[in-house]
């Protein structure tokens, strides 16, 4: 039996440049809100999806075809990835009366 690292089976995946359309958009944000933090959630197939907080408390959202290239955009960007909803960033966001009405007209299906 061979012994190290020749046995395990690992998925590398290695950071490129970013897309310069989700670089833009995550900066643009920033710009529009006074600066930013990101939570990235992977999301399956369809990637990884950055929510952005604002420091004014408006929050956004862009998808990434993957957690590595959603993180090196936030680094291209100049915005902070937060490990997970730490109860601070939760309590920074202000959701719009527009979205509250949007989520009070949805139905919990069993």
């Amino acid at each position: 039996m061979a012994e190290g690292s020749d046995t395990t089976l690992t998925a590398e995946q290695t950071a490129g440049a970013a897309p310069t359309r989700l670089v833009t958009g995550i900066r643009s944000f920033a710009a529009a809100h006074g600066g930013a933090k990101a939570v990235i959630e992977y999301v399956g197939k369809r990637g990884a999806r950055i929510v952005l907080v604002g420091t004014d408390g408006a929050w956004g959202d862009q998808f990434a075809e993957d957690t590595v290239t959603a993180r090196e955009a936030c680094a291209q960007a100049g915005v902070a990835v937060e490990n997970a909803w730490e109860r601070e960033l939760m309590d920074q966001m202000r959701p719009s009366n527009d979205l509250w009405r949007s989520m009070a007209r949805r139905t919990m299906s069993r």
